[in-house]
């Protein structure tokens, strides 16, 4: 098989990065690249924003739940959905914008993870690692006060950039049948393929160089979905403007 699909299988979380910096041309270059990604009507509804004080990298670390490799990673990234600028576009058409339907949340939600995923392969591809950081919605009013996001911008994920200083194992996927379908949405197998996917993760964990452990999956997805799930958002999202309709 090409390249572009072994290194899409080979895909590892880094979260620890040696101290070289990461060039300007390569991450510009990198971003050029991921520009081109695919996007809903031609909308590009997303901005990315670089942060580089230390000050506000460590102030981003602990709203994130102090994630050390924020700190320490040479690049970090929030990537945000933004239809601030659309609006603008449709001010410059005497047009006012029609706002806070939920499709424009989704619309620029996956614009914004289409972009983010572009990114990242293209870094992995010249031999950077990177890690996304869903833990900038812990405190999205914070970060968004740090980072001075307008209305109808809010911070989908942040990510962490570097040279890797660690060498992972890839995880164990789900077994193909629970993720792709034919025709129809048929789940009479799932439970005896999860359990089957429980022995294969629960080998991967006890096995890993890492920080091995006796853990299945479904025991991980239960304890973190038993859990209230960022009720904050909800609030938030609708004060930035986003899914009021």
């Amino acid at each position: 098989m090409n390249e572009v699909v072994e290194l899409l299988k080979s895909h590892r979380s880094i979260r620890r990065f040696t101290d070289q910096d990461v060039d300007e041309k390569v991450l510009m270059e990198i971003i050029h690249a991921a520009r081109h990604s695919a996007t809903s009507s031609f909308l590009q509804a997303y901005s990315v924003i670089r942060v580089r004080d230390k000050e506000k990298k460590e102030k981003l670390s602990v709203y994130c739940g102090d994630q050390k490799h924020i700190r320490q990673a040479p690049v970090f990234l929030v990537f945000c959905a933004d239809l601030h600028k659309l609006s603008r576009a449709c001010d410059i058409q005497n047009k006012e914008m029609s706002k806070g339907y939920t499709e424009q949340l989704i619309l620029a939600s996956v614009d914004t993870a289409i972009w983010g995923q572009s990114f990242l392969l293209a870094a992995e591809s010249i031999g950077l690692g990177g890690v996304y950081v869903g833990g900038i919605r812990n405190n999205p009013d914070k970060v968004t006060k740090l980072l001075q996001l307008p209305e109808q911008v809010y911070p989908v994920f942040g990510m962490s950039l570097g040279y890797p200083d660690q060498d992972p194992q890839v995880k164990p996927r789900m077994p193909l049948p629970l993720v792709y379908k034919e025709e129809v949405y048929g789940s009479e197998n799932d439970e005896e393929l999860l359990e089957a996917y429980d022995r294969t993760f629960q080998e991967y964990l006890r096995n890993r160089q890492h920080n091995p452990r006796e853990e299945t999956w479904t025991a991980t997805v239960a304890e973190k979905l038993s859990k209230e799930s960022r009720p904050h958002m909800k609030q938030y999202l609708q004060n930035q403007g986003f899914n009021i309709k």
